[in-house]
Formats: C-alpha cells, structure tokens, sequence
C-alpha cells in the first residue's frame, strides 16, 4: 500500500509566521505597534484559558527563553505546543525561532518536509493570530487590527504560497470578526487574489460575538457562496475546549475534543444557512467524523417530530437536517477507524485527511505509513483511499484551480 499511495493532501497544517512578517510589512506608522518579536526570559502560564509569559520567574517548570509575540498589550510566547516536532519539551515550554524546526516557518524547509512525507499538498492555519484571528479580534486598535490582519492575508498569497509553494501550498484567510461587512469584503478581496478558504469561529458567541442563529453573518455567507469560499473551522477556534471540571486531566479533554465540531455542526445545520445558501461548504479541521451518523440520525429524528419543540422548523428546512450535511460538511480526520467504516453514510467524498505539521499529534514524518496502515485496516478500496488522502480535499476546495489533480 505505501508503493502506491497517491500523493496526500493535508487540510490541516499549521504556519509558524517569520518572526519579521509584519515589522517588514507593515506601514511605519504602525510597526512599534504592531505584532513583532522580542526574546525574552521567563515562564509560559496560563490564566482563564489564556497563554500569557512571565519574566518575573525566570527558573522552574515551563521557564526559559522565548521569541515573544507582542501586539499593544498582548504578551504572546512562542512555546513548544505550537511547535512540537523534533522537540523533546512539554507543550508550555518556551522555545525560541532558532530551537523550532525551520519548517515551522521557512518555506523552502517546508516544501523538502512535505516531499519527505509524501505530501503534495496542504493548508495552513496561523499560530500568531490563532485559528481564525482572534489575535486581532481581541486588540482596542482596530484600525491596527485590520491593517495588521490584511497584512498576513497578504503575506499569505504573496510569500507563503506563492513562488516554489504556489499549487503546494494552497492559501487561507482570516477575517476581521468584529465587522461583518468588513469580513465579507475580505473574503471577496482575498478571493479575487485566489484565496480558497477563510477560518472562521466554531463557536463565535463563545468569542463575544453573534452566534450563527442571529442572522447578523447573512452577508459573509452571502461573499463565500458567491466566491466559493469554504469556511473552515478548526478545533480550538472559539478559544475554549470541552472538559469536565477544572481538576480533569488533560486525556479528558483531548478525548472531548470533537464535542466543539458537534456544536458548530449542529448549529449551522439547524441555523438554516445550507437551505440558504447551496454553494456554501463548511471544513471542519480535527474534529474527526465518526460521530456524524448518530448526530445526524439524531438531529432527523427531532425534525420528524418537530410539533414536539417547534413547527416552524420546517420552512427554515424544508428536507430532514441529515439531507444538508451532503455536499456541505466536510470533516478531517487522522484516524478514526470507526468513521471510516460508516463511510458509506458519511460519504467518502466528504472525508479528508490532515498531517497537523508541526504540532505534537502531528504524523510527520511517518504519515505515508500512517495513512496506509489506516485505509488497509478499514478495508478502503483504491478509489476510496484515493479520496481520503486527495479526491475529498480537491472537490471540497476545488483545488484544481491550482493546477492539482486527481
């Protein structure tokens, strides 16, 4: 099987951004301002969820150097977490650029990292900005913000995938949250320069934000139908992760992880938006898939009996919840041997693959290994296993329009 597994194409990487990207980017005005980079000494903590450093303890767990991210007041460390391989740290650990592997950032050294692992292709999330911005979400200068965030979509399109990385590297988005007419004019903007995707919240009121079901994001959904702009949402970009109380260990909540693309799913289904808008498809990055055919068994039954909760629901969807997720829900997996055996229900087209470079689950550089072990094991034929390593992510991003084929 590994002599002859097509080329993957990962859905869910991660980019390490140049320590420079934005005091060489940015307008002057904004550079002593704006994200850049100090190393530092002292302790990586975390407070209310949130990662902050700590140079007044400078010995002790988790202490040490750090290349520091800092934005007005945010205080961000690079740590071992958002760099894992080839490191032998804990996740807290701060770590600085010259420690990290240089394909966490270098596009070259990622270019030779991905021939090593047979991976011809794959989409990047961001580090500094979080998983869908809330970095910028959270600044009181939102003049910076914007600018500051158009700025790594720029980057994005201009440097990271483009030149040897253009068709390998394929380009993401992130949007200004906090205004939904300055998000749908992004994504148009972005597109027009050949964006295929944005990142977006998983659960955008956990953020402060409208949720799904208020009908003040009509106009972003509106700009990603249009242009054919997936909407991914990765696990973690509501800022909060699942868990059972505070004392838990940390397997809890790695165990729960898949609960956050339960919730996104279940609210853009039943939000009406696939009725809405046929174009508009949703990625859901990490959140693995063989939980679907119960959710969606589950949410059909509540649909037959609607007259129970309300009635209503059925001009806002006319055909069972189920019905929607075809074509529109797309998951990702790196394992899930249970999902990939309902593949049949699922549908094999709407299964995808991630390599998760360079975080700590991440299956580089064994992932040619990894996937083939996964597709004999699950008895997946050559046209389904061509799906899941390339066919899925080319129809769900339309990737052919880098020049990638089947």
């Amino acid at each position: 099987m590994t002599s002859t597994l097509p080329k993957i194409i990962s859905v869910d990487d991660h980019v390490v951004e140049p320590p420079t990207l934005w005091t060489d980017r940015l307008p002057a005005k904004y550079r002593e301002s704006g994200p850049r980079v100090e190393r530092m000494r002292g302790q990586v903590g975390v407070r209310d969820g949130k990662t902050f450093f700590d140079t007044t303890v400078t010995e002790g767990p988790h202490t040490g150097w750090s290349d520091v991210w800092l934005c007005e007041d945010m205080v961000w460390p690079l740590h071992a977490g958002y760099a894992q391989y080839g490191l032998a740290k804990e996740s807290r650990d701060p770590v600085t650029y010259d420690e990290i592997h240089p394909a966490c950032w270098k596009q070259d050294e990622r270019l030779k990292a991905m021939d090593a692992n047979h991976n011809e292709a794959a989409i990047c999330f961001p580090t500094v900005p979080r998983f869908c911005g809330q970095t910028f979400l959270e600044r009181s200068d939102k003049e910076l913000a914007l600018v500051s965030l158009q700025t790594w979509n720029d980057w994005m399109l201009e440097e990271w995938c483009a030149g040897p990385g253009a068709g390998r590297l394929i380009p993401l988005s992130i949007i200004p949250l906090w205004d939904v007419e300055l998000a749908a004019a992004e994504v148009r903007r972005t597109a027009a320069k050949g964006t295929s995707s944005i990142a977006f919240s998983e659960g955008p009121h956990a953020l402060g934000l409208p949720s799904v079901h208020s009908g003040y994001w009509e106009p972003l959904w509106q700009a990603c139908d249009e242009t054919g702009t997936v909407v991914n949402m990765h696990i973690g970009s509501s800022s909060k992760m699942p868990n059972t109380s505070p004392d838990a260990p940390q397997f809890v909540g790695v165990t729960l992880t898949a609960e956050n693309s339960i919730h996104a799913v279940a609210d853009w289904i039943w939000s009406g938006i696939f009725a809405r808008y046929p174009n508009l498809k949703i990625a859901l990055s990490e959140g693995q898939v063989g939980w679907m055919p119960f959710f969606f068994e589950r949410m059909d039954s509540i649909w037959n009996r609607a007259e129970l909760y309300d009635i209503n629901i059925r001009k806002t969807l006319p055909e069972p919840p189920s019905s929607y997720a075809r074509n529109h829900v797309y998951g990702c997996i790196f394992d899930d041997m249970v999902g990939l055996k309902q593949r049949d229900v699922i549908g094999m087209n709407q299964i995808m693959i991630e390599i998760d470079f360079p975080h700590a689950d991440s299956t580089y550089p064994h992932t040619q290994n990894v996937v083939s072990d996964l597709a004999r094991t699950a008895g997946l034929n050559e046209h389904e296993t061509r799906q899941l390593v390339r066919g899925a992510a080319i129809e769900c991003y339309d990737l052919t329009r880098y020049g990638i084929t089947v």
